[in-house]
């Protein structure tokens, strides 16, 4: 394993499809052709509506189609494309979400499957994942157009619920994969394995698993490390764990993670995959997370700068003696 952990940052421009700014090369810019945006967010927020309305003769005068689902599509101004979501998933070159780094996960399921990169407007609160302001969006879609955007491809998880009986639901995952507990007031007792090899049995809360790009969310407030994208690496994070030795780690990024229950029958897990539900895991049943193989691609307007996101995010050198620049 410390031969594959030492490989992870080697490997992470293939991973990723970003050189770092301060890294040695160029820079991977975004050349292909765009004729159809869709446009994804609650376009019942105002704030969100707000955005939407500006930005639309903007795409207009560009020539760009602009796309949208047709249910939700109300708020939108007349030159938008109300259709159904398979037809705009087949119809989309890109994808702009406004909203916050909900929406924006999203939007990356939506496309797991399919090469429509992502361009995140915030309009949420934090923005790890939408990192264009309001007042940039038109530059960024001129910069885009320019071929001078920065695509960077975030690679994927993908969880299996294996139920007792066989069945298996799946789902993708940009950000995390959190096993916890059903119960209040209960914990659960399970056995970790990584690779096919015992790692632990825990008794907690649950897991969270997270992949780089997800080490700013939940793992994060577990006590997990931020990771820096271009390492291909997964977070191990344990939720309230009733041994406080047991402390977040890292694994490469292609381990396989199996998780399943050990305690007591009446006890009951769920599974979660950005949030959203994938089901419930019983004493009989098993996780399993591993790579999905795929990514999706983030597009950053130029001049886009991790650690600067990460100043700005989490407030990192304010109050301090003049070290902010």
């Amino acid at each position: 394993m410390a031969a594959r952990l030492a490989s992870c940052y080697n490997s992470a421009k293939y991973y990723t499809g970003l050189q770092h700014p301060q890294a040695q090369g160029p820079l991977q810019r975004m050349h292909r052709p765009i004729r159809n945006c869709a446009l994804l967010g609650k376009f019942n927020d105002p704030r969100v509506a707000e955005c939407a309305q500006a930005l639309v003769p903007e795409l207009l005068s560009r020539q760009l189609t602009p796309l949208a689902l047709a249910d939700g599509a109300s708020a939108l101004p007349p030159g938008v494309q109300r259709l159904a979501l398979p037809e705009l998933i087949a119809r989309a070159d890109l994808m702009i979400v406004i909203g916050g780094d909900g929406t924006l996960l999203y939007a990356a399921g939506l496309v797991a499957e399919h090469d429509i990169p992502l361009l995140g407007i915030n309009r949420g609160r934090l923005g790890f994942l939408t990192d264009v302001s309001p007042r940039d969006m038109i530059s960024a879609v001129d910069s885009l157009l320019a071929g001078e955007c920065i695509a960077d491809r975030r690679a994927l998880l993908q969880a299996k619920l294996i139920s007792p009986q066989g069945a298996v639901v799946s789902r993708f995952a940009l950000n995390d994969v959190v096993f916890n507990r059903l119960e209040t007031g209960r914990m659960l007792d399970f056995e970790t394995r990584i690779d096919g090899r015992y790692v632990n049995s825990l008794a907690g809360d649950g897991l969270v698993i997270a992949t780089a790009t997800g080490s700013t969310a939940y793992a994060l407030s577990c006590g997990g490390p931020i990771v820096e994208p271009r390492l291909n690496v997964l977070v191990v994070a344990p939720i309230c764990p009733h041994t406080l030795s047991h402390r977040p780690f890292l694994v490469p990024g292609d381990s396989r993670i199996d998780i399943h229950l050990t305690g007591s029958p009446q006890v009951s897990a769920q599974v979660s995959c950005d949030a959203v539900m994938l089901g419930e895991l019983t004493l009989e049943g098993r996780l399993e997370i591993t790579p999905a193989g795929r990514a999706v691609t983030l597009l950053h307007p130029p001049g886009y700068d991790y650690f600067e996101l990460l100043r700005s995010k989490l407030h990192w050198g304010l109050g301090g003696r003049g070290h902010e620049r």
